[in-house]
């Protein structure tokens, strides 16, 4: 008895390290495709239209009302202390450094990744991505890396895109609703953010990129057989990504800081 469950757990513990070793294998794989030529130049722009253009009205809609809700929570907050002249540091702070990038991936994943990883599961279960290897192509490089270097373009700037629009979102609610004055709004906003919260907002949108098209793209290139086995592809992607976003956030604030 001792010997079968030492042997099974054994065997689980094998059998995750062999899928940890498969994901890596495939995401270096993606990354030389991806930076070595030929480029695969309309695919990439398809897939920049698909990821980035096609994600652009939930983005702006999400970053107006996460705007618009920090600066109605930051002000009766800020009040309590004197400090309402804050807001606008606030607002931009936590939306550069946190929000933006986060909230940016996650509709990302929910919208596009969730569609990548059926997209290609279909292909998987209906037999294009075997007869592409039977042809002598490459199918990472004609699927994946094309998909990869779209996200790594267009999730940075979608994420500049939702900065923008929350703080706009922000001045709308605590100068015009609120009756803060503009020039402290973006007074305070002006010294407080600096170059380096920036530049931490755009490492952090880069990596999600590659976390939200290696999982997505792998869960579907790798899906199991039927419609059953994309849906189970579709949800494991999406699940996966928000959660490894969550936690890339964590350790990259951790190692930024």
């Amino acid at each position: 008895m001792p010997f079968r469950v030492a042997e099974e757990v054994g065997g689980k513990a094998l059998g995750a390290i062999r899928g940890l070793g498969r994901t890596g294998v495939f995401l270096a794989a993606a990354v030389r495709n991806a930076v070595v030529p030929p480029y695969r130049g309309r695919d990439i722009l398809k897939q920049i239209h698909f990821i980035g253009v096609k994600s652009l009205f939930v983005i702006v809609l999400t970053a107006a009302f996460t705007g618009m809700v920090l600066a109605l929570q930051g002000y009766y907050t800020l009040r309590k202390f004197g400090s309402e002249g804050l807001l606008g540091a606030a607002v931009a702070l936590s939306l550069i450094r946190e929000l933006g990038p986060v909230l940016t991936a996650l509709m990302v994943t929910g919208r596009a990744g969730s569609a990548l990883a059926a997209e290609i599961g279909i292909m998987r279960i209906g037999e294009q991505i075997d007869s592409l290897e039977t042809m002598g192509i490459d199918p990472v490089r004609f699927l994946v890396a094309p998909r990869l270097v779209a996200a790594l373009v267009s999730i940075p700037l979608l994420t500049a895109i939702f900065d923008v629009v929350g703080i706009y979102g922000g001045y709308l609610v605590g100068v015009k609703l609120l009756g803060l004055d503009a020039g402290q709004y973006f007074g305070h906003m002006k010294t407080s953010v600096e170059l380096a919260d920036v530049v931490n907002g755009v490492w952090k949108s880069f990596a999600f990129s590659l976390l939200i098209i290696w999982v997505c793209t792998f869960k579907g290139f790798f899906t199991e057989r039927g419609a059953e086995g994309v849906s189970r592809a579709t949800t494991s992607a999406v699940v996966i990504s928000s959660v490894l976003v969550l936690i890339g956030d964590y350790i990259l604030t951790s190692v930024l800081l």
